[in-house]
């Protein structure tokens, strides 16, 4: 295989799989191309890798490519030896499950992680017969940002060696007509002049870049490895004093708003400078500079406060004052001597930012407030919650707050969220060179406002992104995107409305007309409305909190499953030939740091029970267990993190054991350590752990997930808790046997229950926060304009148009389809298919179990409910052998709650892992949306 392998073991816990890279002068990469259309702004990029495994054995082909950040992945597929392989956008519990079941197999799991400021990287691999090929295709996607008069598009060359067919094509097309177009960054040097042709005609620009062998090697960052460095097209579009640009397309349309003549509005600014004692070093010496140049760039009707900050305010003046040469020369000095020394007191400093801005408070200005810090509140008031709700009633909307971090230290979630409370955006400064480039870099965007109080206004428009802005400024663009009432055109009116120095403007044009794209099945549109709303919903999850965060996260999540965006929501399952490893691609959120893996549900704790501290080790690991007395899994998997610079003993528990089996575990990580103190002594040894195969000496039943107590670590007992998903156990009558076959399933899915496509009836349930079973809504759809949705507050029925809600007991007609709801069950019929959805209650929530009354004559039946369970029982024992579909399953005797019936009762069931009762993967059986 020409693969090398090195084993990590936390025995009987951990098995992990870490692969050196791939010999690549194994493998031949024939070609490369980079195919980007731009098109209104929104880019589709597409990066096709064919490689050759030139050896007379397999070979293991690596695929890896870096991609902008502010992009969403939509789609990766293989072809190998004839064969389609596409990667699948699963909500991220969902794909969770299939990960962490191929990393529990010791098998490698792929993910996006951040490269940099602008970069996500992107691999995954495939093992390929010897003179054989594949080819790799990744398409992603992005909305183009207008920053400094002009849009970049960022694309990134690193095949990993020279290629003899290297191409990149770039189209952009934008009806408004193209001003300029340039080509920069490392790519893009003297040297490689000549493999670079530019064209623009108009409305259509073309950039191609075509170098040879020979000069991939030399631009500034290649060598033999071949191309590694970016190549920008900066472009800019013509553009009015008017509405600006709007074009629509099958019913949806985006509107682009960059007037540019218009006066620009004094501003009044306040920064609030961190100089605590973090802030040492390096990064005061760059804040100092970055400050002294902006002072520089105020003009002179502008006014400004400077305030800095540890544990207490430091004000340069009390006021804000005019930005003259005298009052400039006066703060450039106090910049100057600034000093990192104290603690952090962010609440103060910005509430004393946000008091100077209220006080003054000129008609006819734009007011901004920036912070910069480097760290989390240490002094004053440090709940992070309290800090927002302080700073959010402080500035009451009047003016935006931006955030600016500094480095890797600071808690930049805090930071984006209290920004986007209060209308601005936070920045990550990142401690390169050019820091102070950064800093200055981001208040030129913020330095000119020709606009305030923005407020789009679309009559006959709906479904709408952000309409509502505080501030415009130069050099910058607004972006809404929505539907067209009933795709009316004629009904359809566009306005803009908002401040202009001292006065209302209004923007408007009643003869225009919107252009179309001209093309029916042009869903560019669309996807520039859907990857627009995705992102701000993401954005508004992030501030706010309870039910309402509930429905925002699970209105994004729809949107990024029904595009096929790989958000922070959801994950992309890149299935592979049969015995490959599975690999699961996560986009990650700013300044997460790339794990191999991560634990299924957050991060779990872990606390010093004497009060000690712990440091510098920081993994994540499955927890995976098999039967009692060695075999195949049949746990559900769990993840857990250990937090230390030496773990060296574990003390486990497996729980559902009578009575329960408890041990301690030698903890090894790349290599054995010193031998371990004794645990504590009410802990007995009970079982012994080999290459993650556990075998215990007890003639227990099956037992249930493992749960980790605490860990040894620096000499020192810590206490662990785990964040474990929900656990889910169904149940599958059999028809031959008495006892039921009953599998788990971990975390949030959706389920395909019952399919009769040529009766048109699809019936979907979603498991998600109820644990040990129940379903949380049921989806019926009937006829596809008949739709009925079961939760656990009532019925929602959708007969065409109409959508009515129904709680209490009622008789309700959709189409064909009768609903008959009672106290605690509900019945359906739909053609000659009759489902009955029960209603239970436990732990004081209720949870939803459907059962089948009448299968359809149909013979195209698909789902958990349609599934006949027939086993042969073929020896007893401890571990018994069931047989099923010709193959030999070993089960464990279990207890599972019998939801199908009235009063629910609890029962042995025969468990086994979902596969084996399944006879087919858990996967075939999800489905993306309900």
């Amino acid at each position: 295989m020409g693969r090398t392998v090195v084993q990590i073991t936390l025995i009987g816990l951990l098995l992990a799989m870490v692969t050196t890279l791939p010999n690549k002068d194994d493998w031949d990469i024939y070609s490369f191309h980079i195919n980007s259309t731009v098109t209104s702004r929104y880019a589709t990029t597409v990066i096709t890798s064919r490689v050759v495994n030139r050896m007379d054995e397999s070979k293991e082909i690596e695929f890896h490519v870096r991609i902008p950040k502010n992009a969403f992945i939509s789609k990766f597929r293989m072809f190998i030896d004839g064969q389609v392989y596409d990667g699948v956008v699963k909500a991220k519990e969902q794909a969770q499950q299939q990960y962490t079941e191929a990393v529990s197999r010791g098998e490698s799991a792929g993910l996006v992680s951040s490269v940099g400021r602008t970069l996500e990287e992107f691999k995954t691999s495939v093992t390929v017969a010897a003179h054989k090929k594949v080819t790799f295709e990744l398409t992603y996607e992005e909305l183009m940002k207008r920053t400094h008069g002009k849009y970049e598009l960022q694309i990134h060359a690193r095949p990993m060696q020279p290629v003899r067919d290297f191409k990149v094509d770039v189209y952009i097309h934008e009806d408004a007509g193209i001003s300029f177009i340039d080509v920069k960054g490392g790519l893009s040097t003297k040297a490689l002049t000549n493999a670079i042709t530019k064209t623009h005609v108009d409305k259509q620009a073309w950039v191609h870049f075509y170098p040879t062998v020979d000069q991939q090697k030399i631009c500034d960052s290649c060598g033999e490895q071949g191309m590694n460095g970016d190549l920008i097209i900066v472009y800019d579009v013509n553009r009015d004093n008017g509405l600006g640009h709007i074009k629509k397309s099958a019913g949806y349309f985006v509107h682009h708003f960059a007037p540019s003549n218009l006066p620009r509005i004094p501003k009044n600014v306040v920064f609030a400078i961190d100089q605590s004692g973090s802030m040492g070093g390096r990064k005061i010496q760059q804040t100092r500079t970055a400050l002294i140049h902006i002072l520089n760039d105020l003009a002179e009707d502008d006014h400004f406060g400077l305030i800095t900050f540890d544990g207490n305010i430091f004000h340069w003046k009390q006021e804000l004052v005019q930005a003259n040469s005298k009052n400039l020369e006066s703060a450039k000095n106090f910049a100057r001597n600034i000093n990192a020394r104290g603690s952090t007191d962010i609440n103060q400093a910005v509430l004393e930012g946000a008091s100077m801005l209220n006080v003054h408070n000129r008609e006819g200005s734009a007011s901004i407030l920036i912070l910069l810090t480097d760290g989390d509140p240490t002094s004053g008031e440090t709940n992070l919650e309290k800090i927002q709700s302080n700073v959010r009633e402080a500035i009451a909307g009047k003016f935006p707050l931006y955030c600016l971090g500094f480095g890797f230290d600071v808690n930049f979630e805090f930071l984006e969220k209290m920004s986007l409370q209060n209308d601005g955006v936070a920045r990550r400064i990142y401690e390169d060179s050019d820091a102070d480039l950064q800093l200055k870099g981001f208040y030129e965007e913020v330095a000119t406002p020709l606009l305030t109080d923005v407020m789009m206004i679309y009559v006959g428009g709906t479904n709408l992104t952000q309409t509502n802005f505080s501030q415009y400024y130069n050099g910058s663009e607004i972006v809404v995107a929505g539907q067209i009432t009933d795709n009316d055109i004629e009904t359809f009116t566009p306005q803009v409305e908002a401040i202009s120095s001292k006065r209302r403007v209004i923007f408007s044009n009643p003869n225009a007309t919107v252009e179309s794209t001209g093309r029916v099945s042009d869903d560019r549109i669309q996807r520039v409305w859907a990857y627009l709303t995705v992102k701000q919903l993401l954005d508004k999850e992030l501030q706010v909190s309870g039910p309402e965060k509930e429905k925002v996260k699970k209105e994004a999540l729809e949107l990024s499953l029904k595009y096929s965006f790989v958000t922070p929501l959801t994950s992309m399952v890149v299935t592979k030939p049969l015995g490959e490893t599975t690999d699961v691609l996560h986009k990650p959120k700013e300044g997460e740091t790339p794990q191999r893996w991560q634990p299924t549900r957050g991060q779990p704790l872990l606390t010093p029970q004497r009060g000690h501290g712990y440091s510098g080790y920081d993994m994540s690991y499955p927890v995976h267990g098999s039967s009692p007395v060695g075999g195949a899994a049949v746990f559900p998997d769990m993840s857990y993190s250990i937090r230390g610079s030496s773990p060296d003993y574990a003390r486990v528990q497996f729980s559902g054991l009578s009575p329960p089996v408890r041990g301690s575990l030698p903890v090894a990580a790349g290599a054995q350590l010193p031998g371990p103190p004794p645990p504590p002594p009410d802990w007995v040894p009970g079982f012994s752990f080999d290459d993650a195969v556990q075998s215990v000496d007890s003639e227990s039943r099956a037992l249930s997930p493992p749960v980790v107590h605490s860990i040894h670590v620096d000499g020192i007992w810590h206490r662990m808790a785990t964040d474990v998903p929900p656990l889910h156990r169904f149940l599958l009558k059999t028809e031959n046997q008495t006892v039921p076959l009953c599998f788990d399933v971990r975390g949030s899915s959706y389920l395909k229950l019952l399919h009769h496509p040529s009766r048109e009836l699809f019936v979907n349930g979603e498991v998600d926060s109820i644990p040990n079973g129940g379903f949380s809504r049921i989806f019926i759809h009937f006829k596809i304009i008949n739709q009925v949705e079961i939760d656990t507050s009532g019925v929602t029925v959708r007969d065409g148009r109409t959508v009515t809600h129904h709680t209490g007991e009622n008789l309700i007609t959709a189409g064909s389809m009768t609903v008959i709801m009672r106290n605690k069950e509900i019945d359906v019929a739909a053609g000659d298919m009759r489902l009955v959805v029960l209603v239970h209650e436990k732990n004081g929530n209720k949870l939803l179990w459907p059962v089948v009354r009448q299968h359809p004559s149909a013979s195209d039946a698909e789902g958990l409910l349609a599934l006949p369970a027939v086993y042969e029982e073929v020896q007893p024992g401890p571990v018994t052998k069931l047989k099923i579909k010709n193959q030999t399953i070993n089960a464990y005797s279990a207890s599972v709650t019998d939801y199908s019936i009235t009063s629910p009762v609890a029962t042995n069931c025969w468990h086994m892992s979902a596969e084996s009762a399944l006879q087919r993967p858990l996967d075939d059986f999800s489905v993306i949306q309900l």
